[in-house]
């Protein structure tokens, strides 16, 4: 076996640890080392390993929209998983926005036929992040009113139904009527449920998060925020434990102090999400979605009146940027790597998650605040 030492651990504890390789380049053994002593092997000198990102909420790159899929779009869609791989994520939830019935059943069938193609080197597609479309109306952001629907287990069916096995996240409004019957469903099929463009208040939030609601989708963002006489959904779910806190940690949905400070707040809680939009991987400038123009700007994705509407920023780079505003390197390498898996329901301890990993399909941090970098750990692998 060769051996790999003096290597840090995100969710690891501060001491250092070793890792063995077998003949195939494959984890096979992750050993603690005890302080001082002196491990042989090549040294990494406290440089962080990881699996992959893992993208809970990722709408579209290339310029495909998920929502828009349909059978012509497999050849692109297998190439912005292979640019998803290039960029550091191992899988994503390949978020469906609030749209008509049959376009969104259409997409499913889709994302079922890619799955079937995967191969090494491809992102992998996980079940589907249903956002919307048991969403308040007020707090809807960019999703279209018109295809805004009230929460009932019948309009569920009617959007799921012959997918059932395929959706892993759903976002909705748990304040809405009809919503307790529709997260009751949601849990029987094993589906983890987000609070998401609600107007829910604390009381309203703690209770949806009593009923089983473990997420929230990009906290701060389309809900109420942190108020000193209204803590809202974002206080409830601090308070409470056990729920997870999406963020996308641009800069711009959420500004850098409140990222930095609902970090520290969240702890392991946190889970980063891109909220990247179809023009991923292109250049800003103008582009469409669905029927409407968007308007990217340093990466930054907004309606022409304004609204903003996501990103166009890699999952890792949200890593970086977190890291330079709070210098929490374990804490952020965390929150996208081994975070979202625990939303998914993965609770293996990060050795387990390593263990059996072609070392290739890891990530080694290097460097610290305010310049952390990443790259493959496979020995061709170049410094993003």
């Amino acid at each position: 076996m060769r051996w790999l030492s003096n290597i840090r651990l995100p969710g690891g504890g501060p001491q250092l640890w070793r890792i063995g390789l077998n003949g195939q380049n494959q984890i096979a053994a992750v050993q603690a080392l005890a302080p001082g002593s002196a491990a042989a092997g090549a040294d990494w000198q406290g440089d962080w390993l990881s699996p992959a990102g893992v993208d809970l909420q990722i709408n579209g790159g290339l310029g495909l929209a998920f929502p828009e899929l349909t059978d012509a779009d497999l050849p692109e869609l297998e190439t912005l998983l292979e640019l998803l791989w290039r960029d550091g994520v191992e899988a994503i939830c390949p978020t469906l926005v609030t749209c008509a019935v049959a376009p969104l059943r259409q997409a499913l069938a889709v994302l079922r036929a890619a799955r079937q193609r995967h191969r090494s080197g491809r992102c992998r597609l996980l079940g589907a992040h249903l956002e919307g479309p048991f969403l308040a109306h007020a707090r809807r952001g960019a999703h279209p009113a018109l295809h805004l629907c009230a929460p009932s287990r019948p309009a569920l069916l009617e959007r799921i139904g012959g997918f059932e096995e395929e959706i892993a996240l759903v976002t909705l409004a748990p304040e809405l009527e009809g919503a307790g019957e529709v997260i009751g469903a949601l849990l029987e099929l094993g589906v983890v449920v987000s609070l998401g463009h609600s107007e829910a208040n604390e009381a309203e939030a703690s209770a949806a998060y009593g009923a089983g609601v473990s997420m929230l989708t990009h906290s701060l963002n389309a809900m109420a925020g942190l108020h000193h006489r209204a803590p809202g959904p974002v206080a409830a779910a601090l308070l409470g434990g056990g729920v997870h806190l999406g963020l996308i940690a641009d800069g711009v949905h959420v500004a850098p102090s409140m990222a930095v400070l609902l970090q520290r707040l969240a702890g392991d809680q946190l889970v980063l999400v891109s909220d990247a939009l179809a023009p991923y991987g292109l250049a800003d400038g103008r582009h469409r979605w669905d029927e409407r123009e968007l308007l990217v700007e340093q990466g930054t994705c907004r309606l022409p009146d304004g609204t903003l509407a996501g990103v166009t920023l890699p999952l890792l780079e949200g890593v970086r940027r977190l890291v330079r505003w709070g210098g929490e390197v374990e804490a952020t390498i965390a929150a996208a790597t081994v975070s979202p898996r625990r939303v998914l329901g993965d609770d293996r301890p990060i050795e387990s998650l390593l263990v059996g990993l072609p070392l290739a399909e890891t990530l080694r941090w290097s460097g610290a605040a305010p310049a952390l970098a990443w790259q493959r750990s496979g020995p061709s692998s170049q410094p993003a």
